[in-house]
């Protein structure tokens, strides 16, 4: 527990410019302490001291505006900026070296119990304000703009925004110039097709004139 709330720390000093220092980080930020709480109400929860476990989930949520569920599963290096109005849901499993921003829910669609919430993969950096709902994977490296909502599963190295969330880039690469080179080369081999069967008319021209008819 305490190994991974260092990754954590550490995790905040590197990604964020304003973060001065480890100590302030460690006093001051909001999002480090509801994540160290997270660390604490987690272990709890899994030693079956589920009330104690919702307590210090509970207090964490009442400083930080921030509320994570201790039965959900999180990976080191979790670095929650801002944090305020951050929301995440019991069955809710995290990859490491993830990015959320504030007003964020990963949350579910049904009341049923079983797994509900999502599920993120390594590196995924979710924008302010936007929803992701429902039980399905958002992939390693995926990236989801701010005030996005999605609903459906995440290619890894993804990029998706809009209501409801639509995939734009995948690996940096924008969709639209993925369609348009394949357009351009479908374009390309047609032309080579009318030029081969303008040749083959010519020849068959050449061997009728050749043969007199």
């Amino acid at each position: 527990m305490l190994k991974r709330m260092i990754e954590d720390l550490n995790a905040i000093v590197k990604k964020d410019p304003a973060a001065r220092n480890k100590i302030t980080t460690y006093f001051l930020y909001s999002g480090f302490k509801a994540v160290k709480a997270y660390r604490k109400s987690h272990w709890f929860y899994c030693h079956h001291m589920k009330t104690l476990a919702e307590f210090i989930a509970q207090r964490s949520k009442q400083k930080t505006g921030i509320e994570i569920h201790p039965a959900a599963k999180i990976g080191k290096g979790l670095f929650i900026d801002h944090g305020m109005g951050v929301v995440i849901g019991e069955t809710t499993e995290i990859g490491d070296n993830c990015t959320i921003y504030q007003n964020v829910t990963l949350g579910g669609t049904t009341t049923e119990k079983g797994k509900r919430h999502p599920t993120l993969g390594d590196n995924v950096m979710v924008g302010a304000g936007a929803k992701v709902l429902g039980s399905f994977k958002v992939g390693d490296n995926a990236k989801i703009g701010a005030g996005a909502v999605v609903l459906s599963e995440v290619p890894d190295g993804a990029t998706v925004v809009g209501v409801p969330a639509k995939i734009v880039k995948i690996d940096g690469e924008k969709i639209i110039d993925k369609k348009f080179d394949y357009i351009k080369h479908v374009g390309e081999r047609l032309s080579k097709i009318e030029q081969q069967i303008e040749n083959i008319n010519r020849a068959f021209k050449y061997v009728k004139e050749v043969k007199g008819e």
